[in-house]
């Protein structure tokens, strides 16, 4: 009985644990997107590393595409970005329900961002689609 009791109450107590980061983890994106007040645009979107989907904020500034969370602090030069796509799927073929992938491409390196569909639009309008060659550097509107 006593063992039984034990068991219980260290799944118990592990549940707990894991919801308190979650918890804690929105907490802190929520400061990074109080940070980044000044940006043109802000959202919450996912990065996606193979298969893991990391949780971030995007955030666009008159020259530079930051995403990061409390373990990551990343940007791009707008400049420095070769194509920019939007999709229903990721690069893999994997669908992503619900979500759109904002695909940037800088130097043959590819970089996928699940963005809600309604931040997507705001994306779009921000920071518009285009190709290879096209033109010759990424401009926010």
């Amino acid at each position: 009985m006593p063992v039984t009791v034990t068991l219980v109450g260290l799944a118990v107590l592990a549940v707990l644990v894991v919801m308190f980061l979650k918890l804690r983890r929105q907490d802190l994106l929520g400061a990074i997107v109080s940070k980044r007040k000044g940006s043109k645009l802000i959202t919450r979107a996912e990065y996606v590393e193979g298969r893991e989907q990391i949780p971030v904020v995007l955030s666009l500034t008159d020259d530079m595409f930051i995403y990061e969370n409390p373990e990551l602090d990343a940007s791009f030069d707008l400049n420095r970005i070769d194509e920019i796509e939007y999709s229903d799927d990721l690069a893999t073929g994997r669908d992503v329900h619900g979500w759109r992938v904002l695909r940037l491409r800088s130097h043959g390196q590819a970089f996928e961002f699940l963005v809600e569909k309604p931040d997507s639009v705001k994306w779009q309008a921000a920071l518009p689609a285009r190709s290879y060659g096209n033109q010759p550097s990424a401009k926010a509107v």
